[in-house]
């Protein structure tokens, strides 16, 4: 982990980007832009493997200046393992190039309850803690930007009252776990997207989870509200969090809003993708977290593929937004 003795221009505009709303509570942690000298570009990605093993490939050549070579998160679950090997390795890499890794952790017990494309998770409740709290100590003091639980927080209606009080009860341990474990880290609560809970049920969500002890929460997770509805909604949850006593900034998911939403969510067609991670844009960051071309499942454009898949023939036509 680089110390941060010398400027950056990367993170002197988070000042001037972060709306006036989100300033009420100071950040919990260490800020890890100023630690480091841009966001990291992973060589191994899915889009990434795909372009060195078809170099020939037509579509190479636009799939890797567009979206190979642009930092994006990795996400982690129950397939990547030992989870503290898979996270330290992954932030190691980012740290010894003095980069700013991207993660979203995804083994939340239940996950995807009412998508069901993208199930499984932990299997109880104990396991979840566990494998979270080794996620946590394996980052470490290096800095890092987390996003905790994709959909956690907008599956209520799909879950028993038990299963919310466990589900919550996981996320605000979590909170806590990065908090205690990783002081170089701000991690973000999922908060879904505009078109899914109301601001104000968001907001009581948020806070049940813990959201207090988090850094902030992250908006349109794999999904493709354009920005600027995103930005209006995370606003509105900010503001509604000052009822509990403080306020907390946002993140938003622009790796395929280029074009919006057609109001489908699962690999619909004519998607777009969107803004590059950077800072600001109307939030504190706007990151891709979901990796373009990538599919939701089998559905839609990405019929007879798995979730997580990737798909180079979406993932090209998202480059251009058809």
């Amino acid at each position: 982990m680089k110390r941060p003795t010398r400027p950056r221009v990367f993170a002197a505009a988070l000042a001037l980007a972060i709306p006036a709303v989100l300033l009420v509570a100071p950040a919990a942690h260490a800020d890890p832009v100023s630690q480091t000298s841009g966001f990291y570009v992973n060589p191994s990605s899915s889009p990434a493997s795909w372009v060195a093993a078809n170099p020939n490939d037509g579509r190479a050549a636009a799939i890797r200046s567009q979206i190979a070579q642009r930092p994006m998160a990795s996400w982690f679950g129950n397939w990547s393992g030992d989870i503290a090997g898979a996270v330290s390795r992954y932030v190691g890499a980012a740290d010894a190039v003095d980069k700013l890794p991207l993660l979203v952790a995804y083994n939340i017990p239940g996950r995807d309850a009412c998508g069901g494309h993208s199930g499984g998770g932990a299997g109880s409740v104990g396991a979840y803690d566990a494998w979270i709290s080794s996620f946590a100590s394996a980052i470490g003091n290096r800095p890092a930007v987390v996003v905790l639980e994709p959909d956690s927080l907008g599956d209520f209606s799909c879950m028993s009252q038990a299963q919310i009080n466990d589900r919550v009860g996981m996320l605000s341990r979590a909170a806590n776990q990065f908090r205690s474990k990783a002081p170089n880290t701000w991690a973000y609560l999922d908060a879904g997207n505009p078109g899914w809970i109301d601001a104000q049920t968001m907001a009581q969500r948020l806070n049940m989870a813990g959201v207090a002890n988090a850094h902030g929460f992250a908006l349109n997770v794999s999904n493709y509200f354009t920005t600027g509805d995103n930005s209006n909604y995370g606003n509105r949850v900010a503001s509604a969090l000052r009822s509990y006593g403080y306020s907390k900034p946002f993140v938003i998911d622009t790796s395929r809003n280029g074009n919006g939403g057609n109001g489908q969510w699962c690999n619909p067609g004519g998607r777009r993708i969107g803004t590059p991670t950077q800072m600001g844009g109307g939030a504190e960051m706007l990151l891709w977290l979901k990796t373009p071309g990538e599919s939701d499942g089998n559905c839609g454009v990405g019929a007879g593929s798995s979730a997580g898949q990737f798909l180079p023939e979406v993932a090209y036509k998202m480059i251009y937004g058809y």
